[in-house]
């Protein structure tokens, strides 16, 4: 089973609002995921909320971040 931390929609329709979750890599964007680690919402300054300890976890356990997913960790 692969794994990956990516992005998945909520909120209104035009609302730009993501969860940031730990998900088998060929699920759905918005199927089943594993573990929800924090949320995103674009446009709005400082508008991140991440639980990092839980990030380093699956990651050192072999999660594959995205790309977007990996930009917003660097920040």
């Amino acid at each position: 089973m692969s794994v990956v931390i990516r992005s998945t929609r909520m909120g209104k329709k035009g609302e730009r609002k993501f969860r940031i979750v730990v998900k088998e890599k060929r699920s759905r964007r918005d199927g089943d995921s594993i573990e929800v680690l924090g949320w995103y919402e674009k446009g709005r300054e400082g508008a991140l909320k991440l639980d990092k300890e839980r990030y380093k976890y699956w990651v050192s356990v072999g999660a594959q971040p995205s790309p977007a997913i990996e930009k917003l960790v660097e920040k």
